[in-house]
């Protein structure tokens, strides 16, 4: 009995090979998955999942790792994303649930109710950096995946600019910290104001730097808001808008651990096919 042969994607051969591969070898929907805000020490972390249409309908202009994007081309992209996907979804998950949870914990769990809540269901899985388990369907952890395939690039940017967003009107809550310029993350000026205010409740105090300037060694205030999640899809084109969530709708065992992605280069075969 013959084998098939082995698919091999070259990084140069452009943002769109792998999904169109993967289409070949008859997996049609092919779903990405990545998240924003993971190394920020203030915010929500936020997840997104998206599964372009096959062939040219596909192909939107600038599509590109979010970070590598200027602002404005970031929201561009993001209103053709939305209009184009087949399907797309963004949970967010508030600073007290990475607190509670765990930050990888967090990130699996919110990757993984992002690609559940898609409205269309993913033949094939692409992930950034971490593989999700529990999909029901095959998938594969592509290393700088935003910057290899397609659909991973377009969760990319419905995560970035959904949680940028978000970041931008915190600040107008607690204009103290500078939330609009650095979204959350770690700068000279975010560290200075945490040592001058001292962390709102809209800081991670499981970090050490917000733990230091707390006092309360990572310990956070007793006084914060309900945990939250949010699905936003073409059913739901409201990515912005928050409602009580069930306490432990994003939890996951708390036994899991980081795994090795795996990197697509010239020795790479896509899983499910021989090596």
């Amino acid at each position: 009995m013959l084998t098939p042969a082995r698919t091999i994607i070259r990084r140069e051969a452009g943002l769109y090979a792998l999904e169109r591969a993967l289409q070949r070898r008859g997996f049609r929907q092919v779903a990405g998955a990545d998240e924003a805000g993971r190394g920020a020490c203030a915010g929500p972390l936020v997840a997104a999942a998206a599964i372009l249409p096959e062939g040219k309908r596909g192909e939107i202009d600038e599509l590109a790792d979010s970070k590598l994007l200027t602002p404005i081309a970031r929201e561009r992209v993001y209103q053709e994303v939305v209009q184009r996907a087949l399907a797309w979804s963004v949970v967010i998950i508030p600073p007290a649930e990475v607190d509670q949870r765990g930050l990888h914990v967090c990130n699996l769990a919110a990757m993984r109710r992002a690609l559940a809540s898609l409205t269309t269901d993913p033949e094939y899985v692409l992930t950034d950096g971490f593989p999700v388990d529990g999909l029901g369907v095959p998938g594969l952890a592509v290393w700088k995946g935003d910057r290899v395939a397609a659909c991973v690039a377009a969760a990319s940017v419905l995560a970035k600019v959904t949680r940028d967003r978000l970041m931008v009107e915190l600040d107008g809550q607690f204009p103290d910290y500078g939330f609009a310029e650095h979204k959350g993350y770690v700068t000279d000026e975010h560290s200075a104001a945490l040592t001058r205010h001292g962390p709102c409740i809209e800081h991670r105090f499981s970090y050490v730097n917000v733990a230091a300037v707390s006092g309360r060694t990572n310990r956070p205030p007793r006084a914060r808001r309900p945990g939250v999640s949010i699905t936003a899809s073409p059913l739901d084109p409201e990515p912005l808008a928050l409602w009580p969530a069930a306490e432990g709708t994003v939890g996951v065992a708390s036994g899991e651990q980081p795994q090795p992605p795996v990197p697509v280069g010239e020795n790479e075969a896509m899983e499910g096919e021989q090596r």
